[in-house]
This record gives structure tokens, C-alpha cells and sequence, in this order.
């Protein structure tokens, strides 16, 4: 199965549920890929907590094959032009990401 997973939340339970959903998936022999918008595309400055390693997270669903995408114009509303965490896309690139998966849920 295909997932695609849109993040539009900057809270650190919901980034941190993301990757973790994203983690068991492609464990268990699924793709994923996840499209950063909205305050989603803020990921790089998500501080980790106590109960919250969303960095690690991170690393380890890059680590398992999983992609990640930010929305450049989310980006560009926040005085932005790149992500240090994945390639800046578009509304077209999610909507191919939409289009392609069996599933796509949205947190946030």
C-alpha cells in the first residue's frame, strides 16, 4: 500500500505522530510519503522534548526509504526559501502524491 501523509500542524505531538505512523508503515513493507504545508511546514524548528524526539524520528523514517516534501509557498509565507529537511514542492506535487496513494490521511 501507498500512504501519503499530509502534516499541517507545528505541535510537536502531532509532527512526532507522524513520523512514528510513518515509521511502522514502511516497517511493515509500505511506502510513505509525507507533504509538509500549512505551520507542517515548519518541521525544521519543532524543538524536540522530554517526550517528544521528533529529529530522530525524522532520521529514521528518511533512514527507512520514507519521503518527505514542504510546500514552498507555505515555506515562502514564512520568509523561507528552503528546508533543511527535504525538497521544496508543489501544489502539483501534492496533488501527484494524492493521486498516486492508496491512502492519505492529514494530521493536524
Amino acid at each position: 500500500m501507498k500512504l501519503g501523509i499530509i502534516l499541517q500542524s507545528n505541535k510537536q505531538e502531532h509532527a512526532w505522530n507522524t513520523f512514528r505512523l510513518g515509521i511502522i508503515a514502511l516497517k511493515a513493507g509500505h511506502q510513505v510519503e509525507i507533504f509538509l504545508m500549512n505551520e507542517g511546514s515548519e518541521l525544521d524548528t519543532i524543538p524536540d522534548s522530554e517526550h517528544f524526539d521528533i529529529s530522530s524520528k525524522v532520521v529514521e523514517f528518511k533512514k527507512l526509504k520514507g519521503e518527505i516534501y514542504v510546500c514552498g509557498t507555505c515555506l515562502e509565507l514564512r520568509g523561507k526559501s528552503e528546508s533543511k529537511t527535504c525538497p521544496v514542492s508543489t501544489m502539483s506535487d501534492l496533488l501527484k502524491m494524492v493521486e498516486s496513494s492508496d491512502k492519505v490521511l492529514v494530521f493536524g
